[in-house]
Parts: structure tokens; sequence; C-alpha cells
């Protein structure tokens, strides 16, 4: 039984690891082609390609621990829905009201100059 477990451990790792270079070695065919033609920017190594993987992955989406499934914005939502249904009918309207002005257009018939 732990033999089992450490071989699909060992194969779980191999494959994460070609995953990861996969993807650098795709970024990197992609930077080279484009980047260098278009911005007239430097060609990288397969190394900056895993950097600006990894540099991306820390700008774009962080370290936050989601379960699978589960991402950044749906525990937002579920955050500010909690707090939403906390609050009195009026405390609710009064928000209704400041998001409709500050997001939505005004509607046609509250038109100003016709």
């Amino acid at each position: 039984m732990r033999n089992t477990k450490s071989i699909f451990f060992i194969r779980m790792a191999f494959f994460g690891l070609l995953a990861i270079a996969a993807f650098s070695f795709v970024t990197l065919l992609l930077w080279n082609w484009l980047i260098p033609v278009l911005f007239s920017g430097p060609v990288i190594t397969f190394w900056q390609a895993l950097g600006l993987l990894v540099l991306s992955k820390i700008l774009f989406s962080g370290f936050h621990k989601h379960g699978p499934g589960e991402s950044h914005h749906s525990t937002m939502r579920d955050h500010f829905m909690s707090k939403f249904h906390k609050l009195s009918p009026e405390e609710k309207e009064k928000m209704k009201s400041r998001f409709e002005e500050k997001w939505c257009r005004p509607k046609k018939d509250e038109g100003g100059d016709d």
C-alpha cells in the first residue's frame, strides 16, 4: 500500500514538473516570436520564461488558498452577500440607490435636455 502511494506521488511530481516546463517552453516560444518583432523587446531564455510565469502568478492571482472550483471572486461575493443579508431593509434600499446612482445609466424619462 505504501509503495503505491509513493509511486503515485512520484508520478504526480513528475507530471507537475513536466507541465511547468511545458508552460515555460510555450511562454518562451510565444515571447521570442512576438515581443522582439512587435515591440523590439529582448529574446528570453527558458529560465527567464519560467520567472515570467512565476511573476505573472504572483501579480495576477497571488498565493491565496482556495479549494477546487472556488475562486477569489466567489469568496468576495459570499462575503458581500453575508454582509448584505445582515442589513435592515432601509439600509438595503439606501445601498441599492447609491449603487444605481454611481453605476447605472439614468432612465430615458429622467434625462435632462432632450
